[in-house]
């Protein structure tokens, strides 16, 4: 009797033991499970056959795509990514296999034109069967360093423009001032070589006056103004030149605008270089179509199209960017000048284009950024 009394009571014990196993089991799963779940990073748990067994919140919100719909696909056969990138992953995951571990990044293109940019580690057998990937959006990291890389560049020709301006200036100003005097005693015959020596002499000065507004900080004293008012001087302005180029000027202005916190001279600076370059694009002729209009989030948008020959989508990635330039004679400074401008009056530039149909120069600037501004 006690014998048997002794086997129930180990058997009651063994069973109790095995109960709280379980009990701290289904806690363990379900820690993890809620680490897995609300982890800020993007978790994907992956066959061996490559398909995506499951993935957390996070990752659903970065790429766009639900967990229903994820499930039971091969990584690299997500609609999201094109043939190029879909060899990319498969590259990843044979260097998975091949070392137990990987990092990699990758740029998923989305058809409103947005990019985003990740970067994804993975290891193998996390679990029996099951292999493991986290990954991350680092967009806003990407577009930062790509910010400050622009930052050192325009540091060093602020630096490289303060030190060289005023040796140039110099002997400039004795070139200009001796070809003034020597213009009554040229001849018919070579009026012609004055007139390129005066017109180079014109650009350097103006190239010079680029680099000098890139270094120095300039003191921006900003004003409510009128935005339409602003453009149409602009337009005015540079009328004469369209009709020497046989370019006409489509213009489009909301009349209902509010007045904007500005710096004039500069906004208007900025509208002459893009509308000039509209301009150079179309040697031989064509239309112009400037659209001031009201965005729906406190914005103005300006919009400069042209008809000329588009530009290359891996050059619009390098537009603003210092000495690169779509023109023959360009700079890239005006453009450079422009961004800055903008960026000043906390707007944004974008560029849209598609070769041999034209380009589209986006601006956008808020209407109640004076605080923010000043």
């Amino acid at each position: 009797m006690e014998k048997q009394f002794n086997q129930e009571n180990a058997l009651s014990h063994e069973n109790k033991e095995m109960q709280m196993k379980e009990t701290d089991l289904q806690k363990s799963e379900q820690k993890y499970r809620r680490i897995f779940e609300d982890s800020i990073d993007g978790l994907i748990l992956w066959d061996n056959q490559h398909r995506i067994t499951d993935i957390n919140y996070a990752g659903e919100k970065m790429i766009g795509i639900s967990k229903e719909k994820l499930a039971g696909h091969r990584i690299y056969n997500l609609d999201i990514f094109q043939d190029v990138k879909k060899q990319e992953i498969v590259n990843h995951i044979d260097q998975v296999f091949n070392n137990g571990k990987c990092t990699s990044t990758f740029i998923i293109d989305y058809e409103d034109g947005r990019k985003k940019y990740f970067e994804y580690s993975s290891k193998l057998n996390i679990v029996e069967g099951l292999n493991f990937t986290v990954f991350k959006d680092v967009t806003e990291k990407v577009a930062m360093q790509e910010q400050l890389r622009k930052s050192d560049t325009l540091t060093v020709i602020g630096e490289l423009a303060a030190g060289i301006a005023h040796e140039i200036r110099n002997p400039m100003t004795a070139l200009k001032g001796f070809i003034q005097l020597l213009e009554d005693s040229i001849t018919k015959d070579h009026s012609m070589y004055y007139q390129v020596i005066t017109t180079e002499l014109q650009r350097i000065d103006s190239i010079i006056n680029e680099f000098l507004i890139l270094a120095k900080p300039q003191a921006i004293r900003f004003q409510e103004k009128d935005i339409n008012q602003i453009m149409k001087e602009t337009v005015d302005l540079l009328t004469a030149q369209a009709v020497l180029y046989n370019v006409q000027f489509v213009t489009e202005y909301d009349e209902q605008l509010p007045a904007i916190f500005c710096e004039p001279n500069q906004l208007k600076k900025v509208f002459i270089n893009l509308i000039k370059n509209a301009i150079e694009v179309m040697p031989g002729g064509g239309k112009i179509t400037i659209a001031v209009k009201n965005a729906v989030n406190k914005c103005i948008i300006i919009t400069i199209e042209d008809e000329g020959t588009g530009i290359p989508e891996e050059m619009i990635k390098r537009l603003g960017e210092p000495f690169y330039t779509t023109k023959d004679r360009g700079t890239g400074l005006g453009l450079m000048v422009s961004y800055r401008i903008i960026d000043e009056h906390k707007g944004t530039i974008k560029v849209k284009s598609e070769e041999g149909k034209g380009t589209i120069f986006q601006i956008t600037l808020p209407f109640d950024g004076y605080n923010s501004i000043n």
